[in-house]
């Protein structure tokens, strides 16, 4: 059933393989995002023979890369497999590239001497190979595509709610301004806005969930996923640091939309400790570092301040996984009340992290002040353009807007962006008074589950204006 699931991934991999001057495609993500299926449908549906090496489950694979010379590769591949790669018809694939190197070394030579064979590589602990001071990746020589879970949008369309994905994909401002979405379809998007946050994003999960709609075989897949997560440790950490990444992994699901706080997480624990697991995951891709930005201009890494951050799970569905937020609880206010905050972050978070072109590393910032006197934070920065918009994030229809005002004053910015549970809307020329004075900016106000949409809008937004 996983294999007939749709992702906008394969697109890129479409315009990938027509590029003029392709290079040998790295697919960088955490465990069982899809990366290795992704590679199965694209050539399935290009009608390209694949040729897969998973030097995981074949090492024996890896003597064909100990020569740098792609010609004697390609033989000892054909010896090995039976199988002689046909160029313009055809894919080599290098799964669980990581064991392997040497055969991340090689890529190089096939850009130079070999381009007319397409080569695919994945990895999911990747990071730590690229860390190995001994090893030189060939820079300039290979690409990345870097992947995360499924989107809503991908969800949809595997839950057969097509008409629902193509219709918020063409919605403007215009659209916007004349209430684009009657109330029902406000009410069903939202309900499957909720399916998709226990779901989650991970392909074997929507997968299972589309053949039986069971939330408990949902929570069973998720239970799967993270038990290999966790068998993950011993891979890269050893004694009592795989105890530290552990603790870390733990800790983390109640800490998401929050400021880490080392302390947090132990008090038993040097800082440094703790640091050092977080990293380990972070480099797994199981974590990501929400770094605090000024904020005073693009780009907002350059301004980031490395020991002000917040983290964000892999997904959202994992996540309410890990707190025991349910089908029941999620639909009213009940336990889920606590962590709703949380995950409305960790929805609109993980799919901001991949707004960017495939082949940027993702990174999100957001801005906090801690004055005592004017506290305030803003969730998230989306830029566009030469722009930065600051983005709010409310789990219900209604909430103050006290930071996003005194965002918009300090830094004279005239755009917002808010995500809620109501319809979208759009305020132009929202008045607001802060302890700076008054002031003046457009308020672009999108139900959560339009949040694939955000920076479409945000462009549209500044265009008109």
């Amino acid at each position: 059933m996983e294999e007939a699931l749709q992702r906008r991934e394969l697109g890129h991999l479409q315009a990938w393989y027509a590029g003029e001057h392709r290079k040998p495609l790295v697919i960088r993500g955490a465990r069982q995002v899809g990366k290795s299926t992704l590679v199965r449908q694209f050539a399935s549906l290009s009608e390209l023979e694949l040729l897969e090496l998973n030097f995981e489950r074949n090492p024996e694979y890896r003597e064909a890369f100990s020569v740098n010379d792609p010609a004697q590769i390609l033989s000892t591949l054909a010896l090995l497999t039976g199988i002689e790669l046909e160029p313009g018809n055809a894919i080599l694939f290098l799964d669980e590239i990581q064991v392997a190197p040497e055969a991340l070394t090689a890529l190089r030579y096939f850009y130079e001497e070999r381009p007319d064979i397409a080569i695919l590589a994945a990895g999911s602990l990747l990071e730590f190979t690229l860390e190995q001071s001994s090893f030189s990746m060939p820079v300039g020589r290979i690409e990345y595509m870097h992947m995360g879970p499924m989107t809503f949008s991908d969800f949809l369309l595997a839950v057969d709610e097509e008409a629902l994905a193509n219709h918020l994909e063409r919605i403007s401002l215009v659209h916007i301004e004349k209430l684009a979405i009657p109330q029902a379809v406000h009410e069903k998007a939202m309900k499957l806005f909720r399916q998709y946050c226990v779901v989650g994003g991970m392909p074997e999960a929507i997968a299972r969930f589309v053949k039986s709609r069971s939330y408990n075989d949902v929570l069973r897949v998720q239970s799967s996923i993270l038990a290999t997560y966790r068998d993950d440790f011993n891979k890269y950490s050893h004694g009592a640091k795989t105890h530290r990444v552990q603790l870390v992994f733990d800790r983390a699901p109640g800490m998401v939309g929050n400021k880490f706080k080392y302390v947090n997480v132990s008090k038993e624990h040097r800082a440094a400790e703790i640091r050092d697991a977080l990293i380990q995951l972070c480099m797994a891709r199981v974590l990501h570092k929400v770094h605090h930005s000024s904020a005073n201009g693009i780009p907002l890494g350059a301004e980031k301040k490395e020991s002000q951050f917040k983290i964000l799970f892999m997904d959202v569905g994992l996540l309410c996984s890990l707190l025991d937020i349910n089908e029941l609880n999620i639909k009213d206010d009940g336990p889920y009340l606590v962590n709703k905050g949380a995950v409305a972050e960790q929805f609109v978070g993980q799919h901001l992290l991949n707004t960017d072109e495939y082949f940027q590393e993702p990174a999100l910032f957001y801005w906090m002040r801690e004055a005592k006197s004017a506290a305030a934070e803003i969730d998230y920065l989306l830029t566009v353009g030469q722009d930065i918009i600051p983005i709010e994030i409310k789990a219900g229809a209604t909430g103050t807007l006290r930071s996003l005002h005194q965002f918009c004053q300090e830094k004279q910015c005239k755009y917002a962006l808010r995500f809620n549970s109501d319809k979208p809307s759009i305020i132009k020329d929202a008045l607001a008074t802060t302890a700076l004075g008054k002031l003046t900016y457009n308020l672009l106000s999108l139900p959560l589950y339009m949040v694939g949409e955000a920076k479409r809008l945000s462009e549209e937004l500044l265009n008109v204006n």
